[in-house]
């Protein structure tokens, strides 16, 4: 059968129409129709722990200062930086000439006090003149024996048996009461002074464990236990001093600087989350494809995971971040999904107040463990479509 060239042209405008028709609503639900493209992530388990921050100084429990008493100009110094010394072993020595001179002087002068006490005896003057010549001889003794004083004051000794940590100063310098000469003390045991502020002290007890950390051994896990609790604060600085005995194989030396975090509560099974994925007090998880809102109540918050608390289970996928502008209910097609890989040790809690970097590392194990990428995960578009 024939068909006319009109029909053929009717038919033909037909299936432009028709194609037309189809490819626009098939753009109108690819850009349109189509559920948004979300990435995710996972909640996961693991043990958390809530710390109080402060810095510190590596000391040795027993050490002492050594410091001139008088301002004098240095005559000898010893080169036993480093070496060992007992208590009362010279040091150091001070010019002391001119108490010297004037020592000499005393001296003489005593002598003739007692040639004159002595005559007086023998020519058998007056009671009271004889008593008069005895007190002068009496306040020549104490003022030699207080030079004598002062002289030994310029000699510098060991104030204990022990490691002469550190030498300052040289023979000729002029030093007085507020220069270290030396600091003598034990290489061990050792401890960390650090400062707490006042606002955490109540957190700190005697036998927790802190962690320390310092650049020249970011790789290593050091720790320490709370050893004494200094009664008064500073006002001034309003910090308490705590003090951290370090283990006998700390590579820690002494005079290096620290930043502690004292553990004060440990959650040896919690659930952690990305920070992103909490939003108004509730995480946004991802079941079949659709959202479903989920209260929390925060723990624990880190720099980049927090630990929540509800209607939630290891294991959940969650909107990472999350959108506030998908409902419940509402089908979402996912990009990627975060896997938790290894349990991370702790995580800080986030006290805006305190440097950022001195809580990296305790939930560094956190990000990178949050941060882990399996294979991307396409829905089928059909199934997204239903």
């Amino acid at each position: 059968m024939s068909v006319s060239p009109t029909v053929k042209k009717i038919l033909r405008a037909i299936a432009a129409v028709t194609m037309v028709l189809g490819l626009g609503g098939g753009a109108y639900y690819f850009y349109y129709g189509r559920p948004p493209l979300v990435k995710v992530g996972i909640a996961t388990l693991a043990p958390v722990s809530e710390f109080v921050y402060g810095s510190g100084i590596v000391e040795p429990v027993q050490w002492a200062k050594v410091v001139p008493v008088q301002r004098r100009r240095l005559v000898q110094m010893c080169r036993c930086e480093g070496s060992m010394v007992k208590q009362g072993q010279v040091l150091a020595q001070q010019d002391n000439a001119e108490e010297t001179a004037q020592l000499k002087e005393m001296e003489a002068a005593h002598q003739q006090f007692i040639r004159d006490l002595d005559r007086a005896n023998k020519d058998d003057k007056p009671k009271a003149e004889i008593e008069q010549r005895r007190t002068a001889v009496e306040q020549s003794s104490s003022r030699i024996a207080a030079q004598k004083s002062r002289i030994e004051g310029l000699v510098l000794r060991a104030p204990m048996d022990g490691l002469v940590l550190r030498r300052d100063s040289e023979v000729g310098e002029i030093v007085g009461p507020t220069d270290v000469l030396f600091w003598v003390g034990t290489p061990s045991p050792l401890q960390v002074v650090a400062e707490i502020n006042e606002e955490d002290i109540l957190h700190v007890a005697l036998g927790q464990t802190a962690l320390l950390t310092n650049e020249a051994f970011a790789n290593q896990s050091m720790r320490a236990t709370v050893s004494q609790i200094t009664p008064k604060g500073d006002p001034t600085k309003k910090s308490f001093r705590v003090y951290l005995r370090l283990p006998t194989n700390t590579p820690l030396k002494i005079g290096m600087n620290v930043e502690v975090n004292i553990i004060f509560r440990e959650t040896p099974s919690a659930i952690v989350v990305p920070n992103e994925a909490i939003l108004d007090g509730a995480v946004q998880a991802v079941s079949d494809g659709k959202v479903k809102r989920i209260p929390v109540a925060t723990g624990v918050r880190g720099t980049r995971a927090t630990e929540v608390k509800g209607a939630i289970s290891p294991g959940v996928t969650l909107l990472v971040p999350a959108r506030k502008e998908l409902a419940d209910g509402r089908r979402v097609r996912t990009e990627n999904v975060v896997s938790q890989v290894v349990p991370p040790p702790a995580a800080g809690p986030d006290s805006s107040g305190r440097p950022e970097t001195s809580r990296d590392h305790i939930d560094q194990e956190i990000a990178t463990s949050l941060s882990t990428h399996l294979n991307n995960i396409v829905s089928d578009a059909r199934r997204d479509a239903r």
